[in-house]
């Protein structure tokens, strides 16, 4: 790639950025916004949740039990207890984090990350903000969605 054909790219990224900018407000969500301070989310949180949940961190691959869950239940934010997904929205994509075809109503508030420069969808806990992962158009049906969820952002609730 010569500078010019590099220029061209990095303000077609520009242009895309700034329009995608203006889609980046979710709908008002039916759930009371949690806003606490930052102190407060690190004695709430362990060490890596923190880093996940309020620094928009990945953990590893393959490091989350959650992945091989296969109860009934629910998955709700680790940082407020949101019920953000049922395990008859869960599927193996192979990928080695936990995912989903579709969120419960309500549940998550999505945004336009550009942190590895290409834009990405990324969803966030619609009560406390907290980053869950990023949603990628390659699931199954019904929807073709793909929710990839860190573990650590997550806590099982098995049904009763």
């Amino acid at each position: 790639m010569n500078r010019r054909q590099l220029v061209s790219l990095l303000g077609s990224l520009f242009l895309a950025r700034s329009a995608m900018a203006a889609d980046n407000s979710a709908p008002a969500s039916p759930v009371t916004p949690l806003d606490l301070s930052d102190a407060e989310w690190k004695k709430r949180l362990s060490e890596a949740q923190y880093k996940v949940l309020r620094k928009a961190g990945t953990e590893r691959s393959g490091s989350s039990p959650l992945d091989q869950e296969k109860r009934k239940g629910f998955y709700h934010c680790a940082g407020c207890d949101l019920p953000l997904f049922s395990s008859g929205m869960k599927f193996d994509s192979g990928t080695g984090w936990p995912s989903f075809f579709t969120t419960l109503p309500g549940a998550v508030v999505t945004k336009t990350d550009f942190k590895l420069i290409l834009p990405r969808t990324e969803y966030h806990c619609a009560r406390c903000e907290g980053h869950q992962g990023h949603l990628f158009d390659d699931g199954p049906k019904p929807t073709g969605k793909r929710y990839c969820n860190n573990g650590i952002a997550l806590k099982f609730v098995g049904a009763a």
